[in-house]
């Protein structure tokens, strides 16, 4: 008798968004968030890695190229969330891969060096996903990537190695990227980076008598069903919540 496979499920930490996707990301997915500028990709991406470790215990790294370190700590703790107690804890690493770049002292434990080329940035990002036995990953986001290693007319090629050591990883990932204009399908800063992950998460905004709600879209999940609708969300005090009842049509 055979029996019906299950794919195991990794919660998001993220209120309405698991019953979207039949109860979470697939196990081991790399998942694409895009939308245009402040549409709250970071503040997703973050939310899993920290609910991870709040609500299941599942160490998380969070590759920042956008932000120094601490100013990400310091914005998260809007929302109540505490991460370098779980620094301490090692149960989340946050690698800083500004700094260098800019030419400024860092004093954190992960850092990337200002003139990694590709394979020693995904070496040193693989060794921190080992060192705290990192069930969860974030890179926030693809287009700083290609700026730092200065790959941008390569990034196809930084891409799919980027999605094959992340598979072999075994880590379930969360990228970030731009959507310039995704009212007219232009989803990504590159138009390939949705081809590479396995799920796409659009965040965007839509205007509503005379004021900007925005809204959720699953462009892509695979292993898993999911809804193809548009669902209001919000960012609030304690983090970003998705109101499934709430379609937008």
């Amino acid at each position: 008798m055979t029996g019906e496979w299950t794919v195991p499920r990794v919660k998001s930490g993220i209120p309405g968004f698991d019953e979207l996707v039949n109860g979470g990301f697939p196990k081991g997915t790399t998942v694409l968030v895009t939308g245009p500028t402040g549409s709250g990709k970071t503040t997703f991406a973050v939310q899993f890695v920290y609910k991870g470790v709040e609500l299941y215990d599942e160490p998380g790294v969070i590759v920042t190229l956008e932000e120094r370190a601490v100013d990400l700590r310091r914005e998260m703790r809007a929302f109540g969330w505490d991460i370098e107690k779980y620094e301490k804890e090692g149960k989340i690493a946050i690698i800083d891969g500004v700094s260098a770049v800019v030419g400024l002292p860092s004093e954190e434990q992960y850092v990337l060096e200002g003139n990694l080329n590709t394979e020693d940035f995904l070496r040193y990002i693989y060794r921190v996903v080992k060192a705290i036995d990192a069930k969860r990953l974030v890179i926030d986001s693809i287009p700083s990537i290609a700026f730092r290693l200065k790959k941008e007319e390569e990034i196809r090629e930084v891409l799919l190695q980027l999605n094959t050591i992340l598979l072999e990883m075994g880590v379930t990932s969360i990228l970030t990227t731009e959507a310039p204009e995704p009212s007219r399908g232009k989803i990504s800063r590159y138009g390939i980076e949705e081809y590479i992950a396995r799920g796409v998460v659009l965040l965007d905004f839509i205007e509503r008598e005379v004021e900007l709600k925005r809204y959720l879209l699953i462009r892509k999940m695979r292993e898993t069903k999911h809804s193809m609708k548009k669902y209001p969300f919000e960012i609030m005090s304690d983090g970003l919540v998705v109101y499934p009842s709430g379609e937008i049509y």
